[in-house]
């Protein structure tokens, strides 16, 4: 199975002046674009068991989104502890409530989005609204607590209040930092006063100031006690504007201030005389590091008393590149010229390149470790592909030595649990590898995060408490989980090892286009991304034909009385052929497999004649088309259909496009074979080169006859004809929402198609590995 997440080592950076800082988009790169710019992770026998921590109740963004991204249950995007000793958690939610959690119960301490009506915003851009909360670390003492916040007044344009510095322009927002004083710290209801920090305009709905932290490892009396950190991003602007290298602008870059100073713009706080650029001409002095797109998350690590603490970023890329940087004072991650450790050209979004000759002169700082991103074939390269990172934490607590030295941290989109190790995050060292963590419900069942979520996008990011355990925060259903142990998790084996090489398509139905749920991708070889038709993602059901299983989709004729398009169905088509199926251009054999639940009337009635007591003579399963089919002529087809006035199971194929079909009919009663309401596998074959064919039933052969005389294939010894199928069909004769024949009223599991012939004993070797 193709699974890809990829990882690039780290480079030695070094601290710039704001002048040469000016030039540095010059140096040409090595022509010839990278295919490929970042290594494959690697499954890991890591388990993590995760337990329900709280529920949190809906909210809406203001005003009403139309992107359904937005459309959240609630959008929780962080966890953290408060630092007076209480054991209470705190988390925001972008649509306005600050929560304190105890006991897994939230309750409302403080309602950003009522305080700052009408100005507050969050019905526009993944970030908007109340973005962050961070509590100084005498908080006990001081009560004293900031937040971030964005405001657009009515969504008809920025705030008139003016801004800390000038504002991108045109300016679509503004975000801001506010700093709070509880009348009495240990409340669980805010009451107290506030007063505005800083203000940023930002001439887009995405990428403004993230989180803003405190430095937990900071000492009473050290350098960076107190100090504020901003992730501050480039607005939207950074592709071709020199924003995030512009040393005059706090956008794309980290910000580090002091909020008990005085020293800065309007005394509203202090500029920390440590930050590395205090006194470079035309360089503000609250820039931390510089070249960033969209810095999400960062944290900090320190593995013991002696040694120096590590902050770490999560920082979401543009074109292909997901990356962890080891931040340091004075460093720049490259960004609008580097994406990752990669040329990034304007002028070509659609490739990186690789770096020049020069690059160790230019000062750049590269990821300790990165992923790129799987867009499906024919994506446009300019469109969000559904990946982005959200960093995550060095695990340093005392419950699960498993997970000790590690740093966690999630696809916030892909939903998946991923880590590297701390000791191999090394700046200028070999490159990190990265694992994906295997999920576990408290009963033991092995999971998705869309099995724990409901939705195909969790929107998914952690959390860490005071004692250093780790928390899972999903937007898409509001709830967070802890993580409560760790078990041993096998890496499944889903396909016999003589067969891995053949696997042309695999839709397990647990995978669903995060960008659309009405799409499956394909875990084969030839990435067909196959569409869930008419009934999109309500066709996804949470209940799977085996125990490794959680999911499977729903087929059916959506209404017997008249004739539509309606029926839910699944399958791709192309008249011109569907390129990533060229595995089957000239195959030798193929083998269709999968499994089928009957649910309903079967066959259903025929919708394209008057009398209603008519049914179609046949129950489409699955089948791939042939290379000049209109979406009814097969290559391979298992289906039921009549034979000589009797429905049977049958596997139906045609070698020559355009010529004869052929079809081995099963002897016994297809109600016997595919009982109702019950989980059955099937698998046929069709081996052109001989004429032979065979159906299976749960790993057993199933005796049938050739229905047709002679040699309708024309058998020479050759394989199909040498085109393109035009696609996949399943559940109906037509992948293509025009017209429909032939549904089936049943449940769907784990479909193969195999650009060979599978022998007898891969088909029960594939049975009994899904079922043991």
């Amino acid at each position: 199975m193709r699974t890809r997440r990829r990882w690039r080592p780290a480079v030695a950076a070094m601290a710039v002046t704001a002048a040469a800082l000016t030039g540095l988009t010059t140096a040409s790169a090595e022509p010839g674009p990278i295919t490929d710019p970042a290594p494959e992770e690697i499954q890991s026998t890591l388990g993590l068991v995760l337990e329900e921590y709280a529920q949190f109740p809906k909210t809406e963004p203001i005003p009403a989104p139309t992107d359904r991204r937005l459309m959240r249950h609630a959008r929780i995007n962080g966890l953290g502890e408060l630092p007076d000793g209480s054991g209470r958690k705190y988390v925001p939610d972008l649509n306005g409530p600050l929560y304190f959690v105890e006991d897994g119960e939230p309750r409302v301490y403080l309602d950003v989005a009522a305080e700052f009506a009408p100005e507050f915003f969050s019905g526009r851009g993944l970030g908007s609204g109340f973005g962050f909360a961070a509590f100084h670390p005498d908080f006990a003492d001081n009560g004293t607590f900031y937040t971030v916040h964005t405001e657009r007044p009515g969504n008809a344009g920025p705030p008139p209040d003016p801004t800390t510095y000038p504002p991108q322009t045109p300016t679509f927002l503004h975000s801001v930092v506010t700093e709070w004083v509880a009348d009495d710290p240990a409340a669980d209801v805010f009451s107290g006063t506030s007063r505005e920090v800083l203000r940023l305009g930002f001439g887009g709905q995405i990428h403004a100031i993230q989180q803003i932290d405190f430095n937990p490892t900071a000492r009473p009396g050290s350098a960076d006690y107190g100090l504020l950190y901003l992730a501050v991003g480039d607005g939207g602007r950074g592709v071709g504007t020199g924003i995030p290298q512009d040393m005059g602008t706090p956008a794309g870059k980290i910000l580090r201030i002091d909020p008990a100073g005085t020293d800065g713009p309007g005394g509203a706080y202090g500029i920390p005389p440590s930050n590395p650029f205090v006194g470079t001409p035309g360089a503000l002095g609250e820039i931390y590091a510089v070249g960033m797109r969209d810095p999400h998350r960062f944290s900090w690590d320190k593995k013991d008393r002696r040694s120096d603490a590590r902050m770490f970023l999560g920082h979401i890329g543009e074109h292909a590149i997901e990356a962890v940087y080891d931040v340091r004072s004075g460093d720049n991650f490259g960004w609008g010229d580097r994406e990752g450790k990669y040329v990034f050209d304007p002028a070509d979004r659609c490739n990186l390149f690789p770096l020049p000759e020069n690059d160790a002169d230019l000062g750049f700082t590269y990821p300790v470790a990165a992923y790129d991103h799987d867009p499906p074939p024919g994506w446009s390269c300019t469109s969000d592909s559904g990946y982005a990172i959200s960093g995550g934490f060095v695990y340093r607590g005392d419950d699960l030595p498993a997970l000790d030295g590690k740093y966690l941290f999630t696809d916030l989109v892909q939903g998946q649990v991923l880590f590297t190790k701390e000791s191999q995050m090394r700046r200028g060292g070999p490159e990190a590898q990265i694992y994906e963590a295997a999920l576990f419900d408290t009963d033991g069942t092995r999971k998705r995060m869309p099995d724990f979520t409901g939705d195909e996008r969790a929107d998914l990011r952690m959390g860490r408490d005071r004692s250093g355990d780790l928390y899972l925060i999903a937007k898409a259903n509001g709830k967070i989980w802890k993580i409560v142990d760790t078990v041993y998790a096998p890496v499944p084996q889903e396909v016999p090892r003589s067969l891995e090489g053949n696997v042309v398509s695999f839709y397990d139905f647990e995978h669903p286009f995060q960008q659309d749920g009405a799409v499956e991708i394909d875990r084969g070889a030839s990435r067909t991304y196959l569409n869930l038709i008419n009934g999109g993602e309500d066709m996804r059901v949470a209940d799977g034909a085996y125990p490794a299983s959680n999911n499977s989709i729903q087929l059916k004729q959506v209404d017997p009385l008249a004739a539509g398009n309606d029926d839910w169905k699944a399958g791709v088509f192309n008249a011109a052929g569907v390129s990533t199926l060229s595995a089957f251009n000239g195959v030798d054999g193929i083998t269709v497999m999968g499994w089928v639940r009957m649910t309903g009337q079967n066959p259903s009635p025929n919708t394209t004649t008057p009398d209603p007591d008519d049914l179609y003579n046949a129950v489409g399963l699955v089948g791939v088309l042939s290379g000049d089919s209109d979406g009814h002529g097969v290559r391979a087809l298992l289906e039921i259909i009549q034979v000589d006035g009797e429905l049977r199971l049958v596997a139906l194929g045609r070698r020559i496009d355009g010529g004869a079909s052929q079809t081995f009919a099963a002897h016994e009663d297809w109600r016997t074979l595919l009982p109702q309401d019950e989980w059955v596998h099937l698998a046929a074959t069709f081996d052109y080169t001989t004429g032979k064919m065979a159906l299976y039933r749960n790993g057993e052969r199933v005796p049938g006859f050739y229905v047709a005389d002679g040699d309708p294939w024309q058998v020479d010894g050759t394989g199909a004809s040498a085109t393109t199928p035009r696609g996949i069909k399943i559940g109906g004769s037509f992948p293509q929402d025009t017209q429909e024949r032939n549904p089936c009223n049943c449940s769907m599991d784990t479909i193969e198609l195999l650009d060979r012939v599978a022998t007898p004993k891969e088909v029960a070797a594939q049975y009994h590995l899904m079922t043991r």
